[in-house]
């Protein structure tokens, strides 16, 4: 019997599994829309609530990822609405990405890596919610456009669109930051 039967039978060892398969996959998808650790970890555990209050609503066994994604991604939108997110500031350490014996110039490129990631990302952060989780979903998930249209319910051209319209104020707004990439 497959994780989603064993869930509707009631089987807690199921939603423990479950947990192990998706989690890190659940958690990196709303820290990204979120950008709180905290407020993402309870958002996946009320994914995981709601998953298994609703199992029976799930239609299709072998679509369990894209409709716990759904779950997520409902609930972050939700949480989006109730808070500001905008003076939320990404944190950075160093510290984990340096070795005694790195050569200074490997050091370096990995550290104007981060912050050139650490940049990208804050400007994603500063994105309308809809142009984010498009983005989310299609470069940190790597998601295609029909399977993101699916998962939002929405027409492909629509995603595409949105996704367009994101990479092009992305861009406008590295700009003019004054982001040159090396």
């Amino acid at each position: 019997m497959n994780v989603v039967d064993r869930l509707r039978a009631g089987e807690e060892s199921a939603l423990v599994e479950l947990m192990q398969l998706y989690g890190d996959y659940l958690t990196r998808t709303a820290y990204l829309l979120v950008k709180d650790r905290q407020l993402s970890e309870e958002l996946v555990q009320d994914t995981y609530v709601l998953a298994y209050k609703k199992i029976d609503q799930l239609q299709d066994n072998d679509k369990i990822k894209s409709w716990l994604t759904s779950i997520i991604m409902n609930l972050a939108r939700s949480h989006m609405r109730k808070w500001s997110f905008k003076n939320i500031v990404l944190t950075f350490d160093s510290t984990p990405l340096m070795r005694k014996s790195m050569p200074i110039d490997e050091l370096e490129q990995k550290l104007l890596n981060v912050m050139d990631n650490k940049l990208i990302y804050k400007e994603i952060q500063n994105l309308s919610y809809k142009y984010k989780e498009i983005i989310v979903l299609f470069y940190y998930n790597e998601l295609k456009t029909n399977e993101i249209a699916e998962l939002l319910q929405m027409k492909e051209n629509t995603v595409k669109s949105r996704l367009k319209r994101g990479r092009v104020l992305l861009k406008e707004n590295l700009l003019k930051g004054g982001y040159e990439h090396g």
